[in-house]
């Protein structure tokens, strides 16, 4: 799929897009936000954003201080945990 977006000059200065890649840039932030909205897993963002490894998926959510455990996680854990241990 191809898409196309139109910056006005003066945006895209403030936006530093002229010394990136507009489109790598785009793509980024669409898949950073599908990532933290919980439609894209890490493996599909990592394979969208051509990251090689966890190592450097860590790194790469790190410098953007995206955290990936919330507050609903440990509920999640409790209940994965209960299908396992019933006594849990």
């Amino acid at each position: 799929m191809q898409v196309t977006v139109e910056v006005p000059d003066d945006l895209a200065a403030a936006l530093n897009l002229r010394e990136r890649d507009p489109a790598g840039a785009a793509l980024e932030a669409m898949a950073l936000e599908a990532f933290r909205e919980r439609k894209l897993t890490g493996y599909q963002l990592r394979t969208l954003l051509g990251i090689p490894s966890r190592f450097d998926f860590w790194e790469f959510l790190k410098e953007r201080q995206i955290e990936t455990y919330t507050f609903e996680d440990p509920e999640h854990d409790l209940a994965a945990l209960k299908t396992v241990l019933p006594s849990a």
